[in-house]
């Protein structure tokens, strides 16, 4: 197993603890739906990194592009999770438009990811 590999792993392990401590966050507290969201937006595509990688270690997508898209599900989720939960917490988000940048680059990870399948793998 390479380095980014093991590496996506421990975001994904991270993504996936975050996830559960904001689902926790959401059932205790009044009107914190956007923690529910950010919860499920981490753990949904804690999964995904993980079978990303998965998939790419036996050599069922293409490694590089299915790395990209990884990669880009951790990016995203980060960007949408962290900016409802500023916006829940903080009264303020990241940045203008950080989480529906977050749920576009979401839906583009998405699509790299079936690239990433229907490439040719290099023999």
């Amino acid at each position: 197993m390479n380095r980014l590999a093991r590496v996506l792993i421990v975001l994904a392990g991270i993504m996936g603890a975050d996830g559960v401590i904001l689902a926790a966050a959401s059932a205790h507290q009044t009107d914190a739906s956007r923690l529910g969201a950010a919860s499920s937006m981490l753990l949904f595509h804690a999964c995904a990194v993980l079978a990303t990688v998965a998939l790419a270690e036996r050599a069922l997508i293409h490694a590089r592009i299915g790395a990209v898209a990884a990669i880009g599900f951790v990016i995203a989720a980060a960007l949408f999770a962290g900016d409802l939960t500023l916006r829940q917490y903080a009264g303020h988000g990241l940045f203008p438009m950080a989480a529906p940048t977050g749920g576009t680059l979401l839906i583009a990870s998405w699509l790299v990811l079936a690239i990433a399948a229907a490439w040719p793998r290099r023999v």
